[in-house]
């Protein structure tokens, strides 16, 4: 692993203000005087007088580097992307304000800290103080709203504390499992997913027709929570690219979402871990994240520090919420990764004959509750929709035809279930009792915080809103009548936790990490990111020995497959007709398991994993269903590989093993028709087959010049969805750790990070792409903490004032 602390002699270049010189802007939104040190590496140092002033510079200043990503935040979050979309886009606007948080400010924002309404409140005023001077002068907006002719728009409070890019979970996985069920029954379905710790009752209520669930019955939730996608003709023509390089292109772009969709599946997530003195060289704690999200530019992550009377933190969150959710103060430091943790309920009601408003709860007939609303939509009159709620959520289907309707069961509709914010009470804690008190206001997304802090003490607290269900498990649909009500909330406090074990680490990776008495089984989740990152992670840490801060940055980017480790052996007694195949068999024999980029032998093995899962789906799932159930999880394919009785009636073992033949001979012939006929040309990590190319979300319908400024790439890559270095299952690395922190609580000034590919959001900024080759090559920057040492590592500074 290396640091990396250079400024490139480009970026250099055009830096906007001097390191010997102080500009003085005004703001007359500020109390006091405010410096701004921007460092090295695009990560601004804001310190401030008071706290107001901290979180308005930190609105005004995110928005300035991420001013459209803010603005196309703004427009998912109010559901106003039809204004500039046009109709394809309305659905996606009913289904956001049909699911939108309804419930008071004060209530909301007083949950994640005692001052979160004035916090919130000075945020949105910096937000809104930078759009106002952005729109000043359209002509020096950020090169895409010339492209979309359009112009940033102010915020509210609403817009900070959406839940329309939360981690949710997972009505759309229910309603897939409720058709699998409806068609080849429980106790098959269950043998295609990989349920654990607990078995799951898959049973359908007699009351639900199979017709229902095969109509489009989450369709406004389907379309609140996918992905904005540019089309050629929402931008100025001056601007776009040829008509076929862009067809091109966006095919690709669905190939990436169905691959990560599918494939990754059951592997996206992050890892965490912390580790006592007693493993470590400098005898201090350690900390160590690195979230995986879907890879864009600009990043999903933005690194910022935040110093005033009662705040000192560094670390990364979203640039649109305020706060930061992974890092350190004076204190300690905490990082996150997802535990996961089934949030909603898909409710399916009679409703009455004659009012098809009217649902049946507990033997009586209630009212829906109904809201009306506007939409704008571009070229086309404003349309008025109504939306209805039962006493559970929001209703997404109403079938007069079956005298049926479907609403969707929230937690993260209750108030204090805004993704993140509760970070800000995290920021502030000075021990493990204050942080995980902090925990417990952490609703949504449900996770495992860990800490670690300068007194020699580490923990791991479960977080998240988890519903109680008795006697029902949540993955299929269920009846809305009153018979599968949830039974409250536990407790987080109740969720797993740990404190200074015995082991000297904590670690985490999405993996089922509750003890196996863990008292709440009504409140733990069946599904779970496959093992494999964990596992090795562990393997890792268990070693009996010292470590050194670099040594968890290369695990961070380690390669190693373990699922390869499982796998290979059973390739060693396999007789292969044709001699070709058969000696590339033998390369793989004698291989570390390591997917480095540049090898050959990785390469070969990652495409006979991959026809071996494809084959996997065509052997052990029946033909009406295998359009519903996507990929099956590497978990379960490894167990049908090592007790092939699972799937095999008949000679287990040779069918096995014709299984494991036909896809090491499919693997070898994607291989040669991917990339030639040349065994010396198939080395993983290059650009037609493992590589990180990152888009800009204009950056496959925008010019050839503008392809080059919006978009990062190609570099090569190695690992896959599986290794602690995750780097996405597909050819390209679309989703992975974008961020990461290494914190050694000895010294604050030993902190190591990444963003890729910048801190900017602005095409044009030294500061956009900068990042994007240290990480690619798993490199890291040094994060300055005192105030000094920020100043050595200056390439701005500023002093806002509040007056001329």
């Amino acid at each position: 692993m290396k640091i990396n602390n250079f400024l490139s002699a480009f970026a250099l270049s055009i830096i906007l203000f001097s390191c010997s010189e102080k500009e003085k802007p005004s703001l007359p939104q500020l109390q006091d005087e405010v410096e701004v040190i921007r460092d090295q590496n695009g990560i601004n140092h804001i310190f401030a007088q008071n706290e107001a002033d901290l979180f308005f510079m930190q609105g005004y200043l995110a928005a300035k580097d991420r001013l459209f990503q803010f603005e196309i935040w703004r427009r998912q979050a109010t559901g106003t992307l039809a204004e500039i979309l046009g109709e394809r886009e309305f659905e996606r606007d009913r289904g956001v304000r049909l699911f939108q948080f309804r419930g008071d400010k004060e209530t909301e924002l007083r949950h994640y800290h005692p001052r979160g309404v004035e916090i919130v409140d000075a945020f949105v005023a910096g937000v809104n103080a930078y759009i106002e001077e952005a729109n000043s002068d359209p002509k020096s907006l950020p090169i895409e709203f010339q492209m979309l002719g359009i112009q940033p728009q102010p915020w509210t409070w609403e817009v900070v504390i959406s839940r329309h890019q939360g981690l949710l979970e997972n009505v759309a996985d229910e309603l897939k499992i409720s058709q699998v069920v409806s068609k080849i029954g429980p106790e098959a379905a269950e043998k295609l997913y990989y349920f654990h710790p607990n078995k799951p009752d898959l049973n359908l209520d007699p009351g639900i027709p199979t017709e229902l669930l095969f109509k489009d019955i989450l369709a406004p939730y389907q379309a609140f929570r996918g992905r904005v996608e540019f089309q050629p003709e929402d931008i100025d023509p001056a601007y776009r690219g040829k008509e076929k390089e862009v067809e091109v292109a966006l095919a690709a772009l669905q190939e990436e979402i169905q691959t990560t969709l599918e494939a990754d599946a059951f592997a996206q997530g992050s890892n965490n871990w912390v580790l006592s003195g007693t493993k470590t060289e400098s005898g201090f704690p350690f900390m160590a994240n690195d979230p995986h999200r879907l890879q864009a530019a600009p990043s999903l992550r933005y690194w910022v520090h935040l110093n005033a009377p009662g705040w000192n933190v560094v670390g990364g969150g979203e640039p649109v919420i305020p706060g930061v959710s992974i890092g350190h103060n004076e204190y300690g430091a905490w990082g996150l990764t997802i535990f996961s943790t089934d949030n909603e309920d898909m409710r399916v009601y009679d409703i009455h004959p004659d009012n098809p408003t009217q649902y049946r709860f507990r033997d009586e007939w209630m009212e829906m509750k109904a809201i009306s609303d506007t939409i704008k939509i571009k070229g086309q009159e404003d349309r008025i929709v109504t939306h209805y709620y039962t006493l559970h959520g929001p209703v997404s289907f109403i079938d007069e035809e079956l005298n049926k309707a479907v609403a969707v069961q929230c937690a993260w509709l209750e108030p204090g279930s805004a993704p993140y914010l509760a970070s800000l009470k995290m920021d502030q804690s000075k021990n493990w009792e204050e942080f995980r008190d902090a925990c417990t206001n952490n609703f949504i997304p449900a996770e495992n915080m860990v800490w670690a802090d300068r007194e020699g003490n580490i923990g791991w607290q479960a977080t998240g809103i988890a519903p109680v269900r008795r006697g029902f498990s949540g993955l299929v649909a269920t009846m809305g009548d009153g018979r599968y009500e949830w039974n409250g909330y536990l407790p987080i406090a109740d969720r797993p936790h740990e404190y200074n074990p015995e082991s000297g680490f904590i670690s985490t990776a999405n993996q089922n990490v509750a003890p196996a008495d863990y008292p709440y089984p009504d409140a733990l989740g069946y599904e779970w990111a496959d093992n494999f990152r964990g596992e090795r992670i562990r393997e890792v840490l268990s070693q009996d020995k010292k470590f050194t801060l670099e040594e968890m940055g290369a695990l961070q980017n380690d390669y190693l497959a373990l699922p390869a480790r499982q796998l290979v052996p059973f390739l060693k007694d396999l007789t292969l007709e044709n001699e070709r195949t058969d000696s590339l068999r033998n390369l793989l024999l004698n291989w570390d398991f390591i997917l480095a980029p540049q090898s050959i032998v990785a390469g070969i093995y990652v495409m006979w994993e991959r026809e071996l899962r494809k084959k996997a789906g065509e052997i052990a799932v029946p033909e009406e269903v295998r359009g519903l159930v996507g990929s099956i999880a590497l978990t379960r394919v490894i167990e049908w590989v090592m007790n092939p009785s699972l799937i095999f009636s008949s000679n287990p073992e040779n069918s096995r093993d014709a299984w494991l033949s036909e896809s090491f001979a499919s693997a070898i012939l994607a291989l040669e028709k991917k990339l030639g006929p040349n065994p010396q040309k198939w080395q993983y990590g290059q650009k037609d087959y493992k590589h990180a190319l990152i888009y800009h979300p204009l950056g496959r319908i925008a010019s050839e010049e503008w392809q080059a400024k919006l978009n990062a790439g190609p570099l090569p890559r190695g690992g896959y969805s599986f290794t602690p270095g995750a780097n996405a299952y597909g050819d390209n690395n679309t989703s992975g750790a974008s961020f990461r922190i290494l914190v050694d609580t000895k010294d604050w000034e030993n902190t190591m990070g990444i963003n890729t590919p910048g801190q900017s959001g602005n095409p044009e900024s030294p500061f956009y792409k900068n990042l994007f080759p240290v990480w690619a090559k798993d490199e890291f920057v040094t994060i300055p903490y005192s105030k000094e040492s920020v100043k050595s590592k200056a390439a701005e500074f500023q002093v806002f004032s509040p007056k001329n």
